[in-house]
């Protein structure tokens, strides 16, 4: 097999579109895998639609038609057969190669080969992929469906009749910012005699034995050709079979004794074994070959019924797994521009803020191979959703069998990842179809359950019968039973942040809790770069656009009540916005692991976001830590001690996600605001096993306090601890903050020591003001009098940080209750 990258050389050129496009010249030049926008910009056709208001003036390019062409050389190479290989055209494109129409494409989310042998001419050739815009294609496609398509969904544009990622139509984090293009690499491959097709990869543990099974598609190239032969390596091991002449499918294995088994991060190590397949021809030599890095291990999804309801656990190696992770969408609106490096930091992250495990949500893409290879290194378990969000779902054709070769494709291409521990059907349709009022509008028309509990749960029992599926996001696991229940399946909080208050997450202990979240704006200086205004402010045009949920700024300031006053500059709105989304998301992530292991499950919502917005990611657009990333490395940590009501008075719940019991001294001590202790319960040891919880009661004389609105607990497990307040800030007490604060150099940045003179609530140091550039590595650190903590910072100078304005940098939550300062 050889291979010709066409990576060089291309033009586009706008076919038709809009009267209200801008002249453009008649050849643009194209980055192939890139997209028209990408190379608008490039050519300064078109400024950042991120920036100020952009998105808007620029609706045009994804409602245009566009034209890429390459002219390239060909060197008339003798081979049987020659193929153009498409890994990912976005998303109706229409090709032709002298002339000469070879097809047409339907799908961003699939890949396409022709066979171009009778096409193509020594020298010179030209290759011409022209995109409709897929408003267009949406139209067509409903025209085809006629009232089929007349089916509810949740979002504006046509993401449920065509198979585009939904969510370039906008979202209520995500611009519209509709793409074309060329997205994945695209090449020529001549090959003779025979070649690998679809190979899918059973890597598993039976007992003691690693096991690799490989289910492979031959295809020839001609009929005559001699017979082949099979050959895998694993793991030191061996396996050949021979495939006789024709023959289209094979099967290979091989069997490794006591492999290193992969585990998810924080339960053991990642080992990855190099697993290598040769095609070989009767003579010996390479026709084709296909290599992957695998890991071994057993995944199943445990839902035995019980006094509650029924279970929803991972289990992965015969050992429940609490899943602590984060939803996850594409990283950027432009997906070529999602590098390994990207992947990387972003996992890194995730990894970091000791989650251990990602939801690929349904309204984005199946991942890049990049993502899951980073993911197998990091020990972060995948949970893949197939491609349906939010929307109802024609099942008539053309879009049902689109789906099912989609499917297909994917589900073979993602075997061969560790880290994939389970296939979800979709994301809240069939919530959708139960609560949201679809029904009415439906009649008894076909709306998407012919995929999620028929089409998809045998395609992944027949192609991947190694991971578990499940049928939606929520669902309880019938149709019988509502979608979001709590006794059942995996559940869906969001009338926390749309409609109450955090404290509602305590009415809750979900099986597993698939998406909740709370939104904050990005930190200051992904806002700084993104809205360039003079007056910024929270209701600002460019601010106000960089907030696409409805009402969001509105919820933002809801939340706060009783909690902290609204407001007064714009200062203070991103600093207490960001802090309420990291105390709501850590007081539901907390509650929910005190219920282990009844809860076994808590994947926030969202830990990215593809574009600088104010949205509930934790980590902004511009891969920059929100408070949040810190709170949820708090509340995430394997050791985690938390004090949650019990009965009629309060408990210290100690969590240990750690592979090692938890034997250590416990103490709880109540407080004045002055730092006088008050009252103390001590335990010589506290013993809590491996992924086990244990309750620890404080007793009442230490839980209920004298004066509530000057006083706090703290108890310590070792070196965790938790602290509680008996009021919201607004009734509190609190000090005026006092502190002492020194600088110094170390050999890779700096370090901050903050001493405390009074209490101080959630220290946060904002070192982005300073430089776009530095980073700390702690954040929401509570002191009392007299104590001092160390924060290290990288990215910035000594001088720099002592020259500084310190008062948009540290900030506590005393601050924001000035009112109360006594």
């Amino acid at each position: 097999m050889k291979r010709q990258m066409l990576d060089t050389g291309w033009t586009i050129s706008r076919l038709r579109g809009p009267s209200t496009a801008p002249t453009l010249p008649n050849t643009i030049p194209a980055a192939v895998p890139g997209n028209v926008h990408l190379d608008l910009m490039a050519a300064q056709l078109i400024t950042d639609p991120y920036l100020d208001v952009n998105e808007i003036s620029q609706d045009w390019i994804g409602r245009s038609a566009w034209r890429y062409r390459l002219a390239f050389d060909w060197d008339g190479e003798d081979a049987e057969r020659i193929d153009l290989s498409c890994l990912g055209l976005d998303t109706a494109a229409r090709l032709e190669l002298n002339g000469t129409a070879l097809g047409e494409t339907r799908n961003m989310h699939r890949s396409y080969r022709f066979d171009i042998g009778d096409h193509l001419k020594s020298g010179r050739n030209e290759l011409i992929v022209d995109f409709q815009s897929a408003y267009e294609h949406g139209e067509d496609v409903r025209k085809q469906l006629g009232s089929a398509a007349d089916i509810p969904q949740n979002y504006p544009g046509p993401s449920n009749l065509i198979r585009k990622m939904a969510c370039n139509f906008g979202w209520d984090w995500g611009p519209t910012v509709v793409t074309s293009g060329i997205w994945k690499p695209i090449a020529i491959e001549s090959w003779s005699k025979a070649r690998l097709g679809s190979i899918r990869p059973e890597i598993t543990l039976q007992g003691s034995q690693g096991v690799a099974r490989l289910h492979v598609e031959i295809e020839w190239a001609e009929k005559g050709t001699d017979s082949a032969a099979l050959v895998l390596s694993v793991g030191g091991k061996r396996a050949e079979v021979r495939v006789a002449q024709g023959e289209t499918h094979a099967l290979i294995e091989c069997r490794i004794d006591n492999p290193r088994v992969w585990w998810p991060h924080g339960m053991g190590g990642q080992p990855l074994y190099d697993l290598d397949l040769q095609l070989l021809g009767s003579d010996g030599a390479t026709l084709d070959h296909w290599k992957r890095r695998v890991g071994f291990r057993s995944v199943r999804l445990d839902t035995t019924p019980d006094e509650i309801g029924s279970a929803f656990t991972l289990v992965v190696n015969d050992v429940p797994v609490f899943a602590r992770g984060a939803n996850w969408i594409p990283d950027d609106c432009f997906l070529p521009r999602v590098t390994r490096e990207r992947y990387r930091e972003r996992i890194t992250q995730a990894r970091d803020a000791n989650m251990n495990m990602l939801r690929v949500w349904g309204g984005g893409i199946y991942e890049t191979d990049t993502f899951y290879e980073e993911c197998d290194a990091a020990g972060i378990m995948v949970w893949q959703d197939f491609l349906f969000a939010c929307a109802t779902y024609p099942e008539e054709e053309p879009v049902y069998s689109e789906i099912e070769a989609e499917a297909r494709e994917a589900i073979t291409r993602l075997m061969p990842y560790a880290s994939l521990v389970i296939w979800n059907g979709n994301n809240e349709n069939i919530w959708g179809y139960f609560d949201w009022g679809w029904q009415d509008v439906l009649g008894n028309r076909p709306w998407g359950a012919g995929y999620y509990l028929d089409l998809l749960p045998k395609l992944v029992a027949e192609i991947d019968p190694t991971r578990p599926y499940w049928a939606g996001s929520p669902y309880s696991g019938s149709m019988e039973i509502a979608p979001n229940a709590d006794e059942h399946g995996c559940k869906h909080i969001w009338d926390v942040w749309n409609e109450v208050g955090y404290e509602t997450y305590r009415n809750y202990i979900p099986r597993f809790c698939s998406e909740f979240g709370w939104q904050a704006p990005p930190t200051f200086a992904t806002l700084a770069q993104s809205v360039r205004e003079k007056d910024r402010a929270p209701a600002s045009p460019g601010v106000l656009h960089h907030q696409k949920a409805t009402t969001g700024n509105d919820k933002l300031l809801m939340g706060l009540e009783d909690w902290f006053p609204h407001p007064q500059n714009f200062d203070d709105w991103l600093f207490v916005t960001q802090l309420n989304q990291a105390r709501a998301i850590s007081y539901g992530i907390d509650h929910m692991r005190s219920h282990r292991p009844t809860c076994m499950g808590t994947i926030v919502w969202q830990i990215n976001d593809c574009w600088p917005v104010t949205s509930w990611a934790a980590v902004d657009g511009a891969g920059r830590k929100k408070p949040l990333w810190y709170a949820l490395k708090h509340s995430y940590a394997p050791h985690l001690l938390t004090i949650q009501p019990r009965g009629d008075g309060l408990a210290a719940v100690a969590v240990n996600d750690a592979t090692l019991f938890w034997r250590v001294p416990f103490t709880a001590e109540r407080f004045d605001f002055n730092g006088t202790l008050l009252a103390r319960h001590h335990v010589w040891r506290i013993l809590c096993d491996r992924f086990e919880n244990t309750d620890i009661d404080i007793p009442s004389d230490v839980a209920t306090p004298g004066d509530p609105s000057r006083e706090f607990l703290r108890a310590r497990l070792g070196d965790a601890e938790a602290w509680w307040f008996f009021e919201k800030d607004m009734k509190l007490q609190y000090p005026k903050p006092r502190f002492d604060i020194e600088s110094a150099d170390t050999p890779d940045g700096i370090t901050v020591t903050v001493t405390a003179q009074s209490l101080l609530r959630d220290v946060c140091l904002f070192v982005d003001r300073i430089s776009p550039n530095a980073e700390v590595d702690d954040m929401l650190i509570n002191l009392a009098p007299g104590e001092s903590r160390r924060f290290k910072v990288k990215g910035i100078s000594r001088e720099a940080f002592d020259d500084a304005d310190l008062s948009t940098v540290l900030r506590t939550a005393n601050q924001v209750a000035e009112p109360q300062h006594h």
